[in-house]
């Protein structure tokens, strides 16, 4: 099983980054899948999830209006899609596949920082 997280980087206050998960080695399509963020020294707090088919999302107040999840089935690919990004926003950000069987998969993160 493997999650491998990509775009994430450096980027000014008010611009915009797209997360992308590729996932491999368990079946895609029947996991629901969400985005998580870590800074050092805090919990790792869930930022959005999308439902397996992708017909339900899920935002956190803190994101809402300015993040979007989606996902590609095919290419068993979940996005996340990051505009109007504050500095409060810098974290490490995870991928995460569960299955309500008890099954949960993580990626390794990647880092945004959002500075001037």
């Amino acid at each position: 099983v493997q999650l491998v997280e990509s775009g994430g980087g450096l980027v000014q206050p008010g611009g915009s980054l797209r997360l992308s998960c590729a996932a491999s080695g368990f079946t895609f399509s029947n996991y629901i899948m969400r985005w998580h963020r870590q800074v050092p020294g805090k919990e790792r707090d869930l930022v959005a999830t999308i439902t397996n088919a992708g017909g339900s999302t899920n935002y956190a107040d803190s994101v809402k209006g300015r993040f979007t999840i989606s996902r590609d089935n095919a290419k068993a690919t979940v996005y996340l899609q990051m505009n109007s990004l504050k500095p409060e926003d810098t974290a490490v950000y995870y991928c995460n596949a569960y299955h309500w069987a008890g099954y949960n998969y993580w990626g390794q993160g990647t880092q945004v920082t959002v500075s001037s």
